[in-house]
């Protein structure tokens, strides 16, 4: 019995005749902890995507960027990360609230590599991790149930040319974005942030 396929998945697998290979990579590819190569690409990026479910069932995915490292492996079975200001609508913190099913996608775009990730979530604004990141608000931790190292091959080179001024770091303040400081959105900025 498969963990990562259902019946629709086998419909289209039988469509193109790849049960086996789905089956095979499953077999050899897929594993429910984080490996020692699997933390040092995790714990190498500044950015990945996560998709999430809201309370209706509708999905939607986020990117979540910050410094290299931001994302921690707690240990073999979990990770986590820092819940940083954004745009207030933490579709992402209450969908998880609402439905602890993630998947994330962690890819290097200049030497092409990609990482799936699925698991269950839980934020926590008390966190014992919270103090080690700069301007957190909380902190998600993520429970694998499966990971995989997936296919590279229509991943395009990107080179990165800088980080963004606006990742929170230790000892710098963090500029305000101009969005934020438009007259559309004057005297609706959370009390701590106008």
């Amino acid at each position: 019995m498969s963990d990562l396929y259902h019946s629709r998945n086998r419909i289209w697998q039988d469509q193109f005749d790849s049960r086996r290979l789905a089956d095979r990579l499953e077999k050899v590819i897929v594993h429910d902890e984080i490996e020692d190569r699997d933390r040092e690409f995790i714990e190498s990026r500044d950015m990945f995507f996560i998709s999430t479910v809201d309370a209706m069932g509708r999905p939607t995915v986020s990117y979540k960027g910050g410094q290299v490292g931001f994302v921690r492996v707690v240990d073999t079975k979990s990770i986590a990360f820092p819940g940083y200001d954004g745009n207030g609508m933490f579709l992402t913190a209450g969908n998880i609230a609402s439905r602890e099913d993630v998947g994330l996608l962690f890819i290097d775009f200049e030497n092409p590599m990609r990482i799936r990730l699925h698991g269950t979530a839980t934020v926590c604004s008390n966190d014992p991790l919270l103090d080690e990141y700069a301007e957190a608000q909380f902190i998600v931790r993520v429970k694998v149930r499966n990971m995989f190292v997936n296919c590279p091959r229509y991943i395009h080179k990107y080179k990165k040319l800088d980080t963004s001024k606006f990742v929170p770091r230790q000892g710098c303040t963090t500029p305000t974005p101009e969005w934020k400081t438009s007259d559309e959105f004057e005297g609706v900025l959370p009390r701590d942030k106008s």
